[in-house]
């Protein structure tokens, strides 16, 4: 595997931890959870381990500033924001959205991290980033442009070598003493899952991964993630190709849209939370872990399986004003 520039700024390993109440509660099987809420930057999560490979890669090509859009209170341009202040660059964060009239949750960090923000429409954000971006170069500043999710082929080189990361946590009397049957987690810009499946494949591991579909239907996330997988094994030299039926996507529980808080999603999150302490949150784990515990108790696994659950982090947005009903 081809060595690329890489930053090691995030706190690795993360933990893999038992959720023994959890899966009591479901009668079903062993559940563990892999704790990438606690990668270290601007409050953790899964954007950090490609932001070590993108960031080098700004770096390398001399970059001023980091430009990146997401959803008002996006996980992602959190940790970019974490990332550009921590290694000196100036940020620009593309938001679709209205300016909410408080700031709140992770659009409060964005701020607190020094971001510049532009206001969109989400029908235009793509136009939007890219005129921002020209503008940006056109006024010095040296832009480097990261992609929705921190999801291209560098930066999902950051969770292929996740994968070995995991490989290398299984040791005889440990919670971990072989591969786990499935790794669930919540996929939308197919940066995760194309670097997880890669890996699988790449160091011929025995798992499932399994996608949790956050906004997109089975079959466009499937082509997306495994379009990523083939472009990121070509950027690694591996002679490895996956089809969209390798990848294993789960659509069922797109509810009421993206970052529509329903019923599945608040019991999810309050079951975590009152049965292991651990925060979802409500956009991204919160809607992948109401698919695992409905997955449970339907016995779409069985019961001598091991299920990790690839906690991506995103808790700040449990903050954010319009989430206040969580614990109704």
């Amino acid at each position: 595997m081809r060595n690329i520039p890489r930053l090691k700024f995030a706190h690795l390993p993360t933990p893999i931890e038992s959720l023994a109440r959890l899966s009591a509660a479901l009668n079903g099987p062993r559940v563990l959870i892999k704790r990438d809420d606690q990668t270290g930057l601007g409050l953790g999560g899964n954007k950090t381990r490609k932001l070590e490979f993108l960031v080098a890669e700004a770096q390398s090509h001399a970059a001023q500033t980091l430009i990146t859009a997401g959803a008002v209170q996006s996980n992602h341009c959190r940790q970019v924001a974490a990332a550009a202040a921590r290694f000196g660059f100036q940020c620009i964060l593309v938001l679709a959205g209205d300016p909410p009239p408080a700031l709140s949750g992770n659009l409060l960090l964005d701020e607190l991290f020094g971001a510049e923000i532009v206001w969109t429409e989400r029908a235009s954000r793509t136009q939007t980033l890219e005129a921002t971006f020209q503008h940006a170069w056109e006024a010095g500043r040296r832009p480097y442009l990261i992609p929705y999710g921190g999801s291209n082929a560098t930066g999902a080189a950051g969770y292929v070598f996740a994968m070995k990361e995991l490989i290398s946590q299984a040791q005889p009397g440990g919670l971990l003493e072989k591969a786990p049957d499935w790794i669930v987690f919540p996929s939308s810009s197919g940066g995760t899952q194309a670097g997880l499946a890669l890996g699988a494949r790449a160091f011929d591991y025995p798992v499932r991964v399994l996608g949790i579909s956050v906004d997109e239907p089975q079959d466009v996330l499937q082509a997306r993630v495994a379009d990523l997988a083939n472009q990121t094994a070509d950027f690694l030299d591996e002679k490895v190709r996956l089809a969209s039926q390798d990848i294993l996507v789960n659509s069922d529980y797109l509810g009421g849209g993206y970052g529509v808080l329903g019923e599945r999603e608040r019991e999810a999150v309050q079951w975590f939370a009152r049965l292991e302490g651990i925060l979802l949150d409500p956009v991204y784990t919160g809607r992948a872990a109401a698919g695992l515990i409905d997955l449970i108790r339907r016995g779409f696994f069985t019961r001598d399986e091991t299920i990790l659950f690839w906690h991506t982090g995103g808790a700040p947005a449990l903050f954010a004003d319009r989430y206040r009903e969580i614990t109704q």
